[in-house]
């Protein structure tokens, strides 16, 4: 118990199966050693609530898919730097249809997780990383499949000139992992902003992307009122984006 990260969420179903039973369970909070902070779910008594001892716990113990993503996904890679951090608010994504633990969505965790839901590829768990937070491994989006979130939740949610901001600070995207990603996603209106923002940012790893293999879809999307028209990707963007 003396080796489990400090901060770790430790869950009762997970101590089970590495052999503490429930009665021994009971006994270490009776003692203090442990102190609950929902059904099923305690700290080590002393520990702080941190966002990475929560998601630690969800993806490492319970293997459920929940991640930072997005803009926070990023943050932690170094490459929004040149922007402003938030540190009070992390980005967190998971399927639309996962259901978050009460213990998760009652507590208050430093920092705050902003969750979104969404379904955003066939295969989830494309584009993602391997991060260390301290002493928690977990795994986060790649800054490819990061961008694409932000897009994802364009314009309403996130703002179309901050993510084509954010696509100028990627000139190193590798065309083997933005493939894959552009196949696999199922937003034709991200698909097609990342590509122009790409073109438009002159990245030289676009050319060594087959858009022949990616399914952009049929009509107009239009993303700004009184906007200007992309015919190429068929978009409606914001005069300053065109």
């Amino acid at each position: 118990m003396q080796e489990v990260p400090k901060g770790l969420v430790l869950l009762s179903m997970w101590l089970h199966s590495e052999g503490y039973s429930y009665e021994l369970q009971q006994r270490y909070r009776n003692s203090g050693w442990l102190k609950s902070i929902g059904i099923g779910a305690m700290l080590k008594n002393g520990d702080e609530l941190t966002l990475a001892g929560a998601l630690a716990a969800l993806q490492g113990q319970l293997g459920m898919d929940v991640h930072v993503g997005g803009r926070s996904a990023l943050e932690l890679q170094g490459v929004s730097h040149y922007l402003q951090l938030n540190e009070h608010e992390t980005t967190v994504f998971t399927e639309s249809k996962t259901a978050l633990p009460a213990w998760f969505t009652r507590n208050r965790w430093t920092p705050t997780p902003k969750v979104f839901r969404s379904t955003l590829y066939n295969k989830d768990e494309v584009g993602m990383t391997n991060y260390q937070d301290g002493e928690f491994a977990m795994k986060i989006s790649t800054p490819a499949r990061a961008v694409m979130e932000c897009l994802y939740l364009c314009p309403n949610q996130f703002s179309l000139q901050e993510a084509y901001e954010l696509m100028e600070g990627l000139p190193t995207l590798r065309p083997s992992q933005v493939q894959p990603l552009l196949e696999e996603c199922k937003s034709v209106k991200v698909k097609r902003l990342f590509l122009y923002f790409a073109e438009r940012a002159n990245h030289a790893w676009l050319k060594h992307v087959d858009v022949g293999r990616i399914n952009l879809g049929k009509g107009d999307r239009s993303l700004a009122t009184d906007g200007a028209y992309v015919p190429k990707y068929h978009l409606v963007l914001p005069k300053e984006l065109v």
